[in-house]
């Protein structure tokens, strides 16, 4: 097992997106940060692209996605925080379109050491038209990517 031990690394950005596979995002993160002492911040951004669209009005709705979010996290964190050995972390929740916000509102500001993202394996089709969250972060973050397969 890989332990990404004494990498240097002082700030951890784990972006999560609620899928099935952010337990084991979340987990690596907490790994890489524990072991070399870091703060983890764990990002997630709830796309409001869809309400823009259609002119909807939130009504709460991003109000719970956050609190959901919040509370899926939460009991990992704090056992990593309370017998684990992750000394500090920090949750953001931003609401935006997922690329922009992630970049400007998330990694501008707080220019990680590392940051660490799962692959969700799309479709070649939804590929096509969507793009990789993680391919975007290899390339437009000015640190190391780490993409949890």
């Amino acid at each position: 097992m890989v332990s990404y031990k004494d990498m240097g690394y002082k700030l951890v950005f784990v972006s999560l997106d609620g899928s099935e596979q952010q337990g084991d995002v979340l987990e690596r993160a907490i790994t890489v940060a524990v072991n070399n002492g870091a703060k983890l911040v764990v990002g997630h951004v709830v796309d409001t692209s869809a309400l823009e669209a259609a002119g909807e009005p939130h009504d709460g709705f991003v109000e719970r996605r956050t609190a959901a979010f919040k509370e899926s996290v939460a009991p990992v964190l704090e056992e990593a925080h309370a017998h684990g050995g992750l000394e500090e972390y920090e949750v953001m929740v931003e609401l935006g379109r997922v690329r922009e916000t992630l970049k400007d509102k998330m990694l501008d500001a707080v220019h990680p050491d590392i940051v660490v993202c799962g692959a969700r394996g799309l479709s070649s089709i939804k590929y096509a038209l969507l793009g990789s969250i993680s391919t975007f972060l290899v390339r437009e973050s000015d640190c190391d990517v780490l993409v949890v397969k």
